[in-house]
């Protein structure tokens, strides 16, 4: 049993950890932080675990020494202060974008900044654990991942792999819940509601961890857009291959590839009303839904992923990280599957 925090606790990212960790069989979670909320019930800010947690956010200053320190604060904020974080906790799992990348040039070029804390990027390990597996498993200090950046690196990873995508063109679709839960000009719900909103047609960010696991050899490209929904990512890419397949080769790619992986789904079906993936069926859960049509002159596929960003592309990555970094079953407090309808 390992004592873990959450640093950070009041956003929905932090919800979505003090919800799934309420159910791990091997997390006791002992401190959830808010400087807005400090000494009021958690539920306060997530209602769904009312009757459930009895946890009461603390002041941040009053953090105490644990096992393990979940980081769900605004990017930049971390990296100011984590020599503070590593003498409060042996590990420390980080769910900003502050200790992604591996390169503190590229983060000044990504970010607009120098890194606050460059010494301390070689020391995390990418969060990802259908990459970084091996790395996790002990690490001390570990990053969370872009949910866009995810939903591209699971959708296009065996092909790059293998060596058969020359580029791709990809739209994302996102949930309202992206935004976090502080409120904006773009999410006033007579702006947001019913929106189609394009509002990173390039350059977004998460592009700097796709090149990061994906290499530059593929030219990928992708744009976001905010649509009428709260939890979710719906990738769509357009792919050229460089050779003509058919379709048992793209079966044979993916299933090598993810045959063993718990959280990834391959989802083409030929029936029924899912045949590709969507958001919804995989909402609350860590699972990423992959499926694909490809065209008949055998080179132009189109992949389709679909994710929960608050689960896989955030608290739900994290925590299979931490089970790789204590030895614990991979699965273990994730095994949810979600609802439907």
């Amino acid at each position: 049993m390992i004592r873990a925090g959450i640093v950070g606790g009041s956003g929905y990212t932090g919800g979505e950890l003090l919800r799934l960790l309420h159910f791990h069989p091997k997390v006791e979670l002992a401190q959830i932080t808010s400087r807005e909320h400090a000494g009021r019930f958690a539920h306060t800010a997530h209602p769904n675990m009312r009757g459930v947690s009895r946890l009461k956010f603390v002041h941040p200053d009053r953090l105490e020494i644990c096992d393990l320190l979940f980081l769900a604060l605004p990017h930049g904020t971390v990296a100011r202060d984590i020599e503070r974080y590593a003498e409060l906790a042996h590990k420390l799992i980080d769910l900003s974008a502050d200790f992604r990348l591996e390169s503190a040039r590229a983060y000044a070029g990504w970010y607009g900044e120098a890194h606050p804390a460059p010494d301390w990027l070689a020391r995390f390990v990418y969060g990802l654990p259908e990459v970084n597996r091996e790395r996790l498993r002990g690490a001390d200090y570990v990053s969370g991942v872009g949910c866009n950046a995810t939903a591209v690196n699971l959708a296009l990873r065996p092909l790059v792999c293998a060596g058969v995508l020359e580029r791709a063109a990809i739209e994302i679709k996102v949930g309202s819940s992206e935004g976090g839960n502080k409120g904006n000009a773009g999410s006033h719900h007579p702006v947001r509601s019913g929106a189609v909103r394009t509002y990173k047609a390039t350059g977004h960010r998460h592009m700097a961890e796709v090149q990061m696991v994906l290499g530059c050899e593929a030219e990928i490209r992708f744009a976001v857009t905010a649509i009428e929904m709260v939890r979710g990512v719906h990738l769509l890419a357009h792919c050229r291959l460089k050779e003509t397949m058919v379709e048992r080769d793209i079966w044979r790619l993916y299933r090598g590839q993810y045959r063993a992986e718990p959280f990834l789904r391959l989802v083409s079906g030929k029936l029924g009303l899912h045949r590709l993936p969507e958001p919804r069926v995989v909402a609350g859960t860590n699972f990423c839904d992959i499926g694909f049509e490809l065209d008949a002159d055998g080179r132009h596929l189109v992949v389709v992923a679909a994710l929960d960003n608050l689960g896989k592309g955030a608290a739900g990555s994290a925590i299979q990280s931490l089970n790789l970094m204590c030895g614990f079953d991979e699965t273990t407090g994730l095994e949810f599957p979600g609802v439907y309808p």
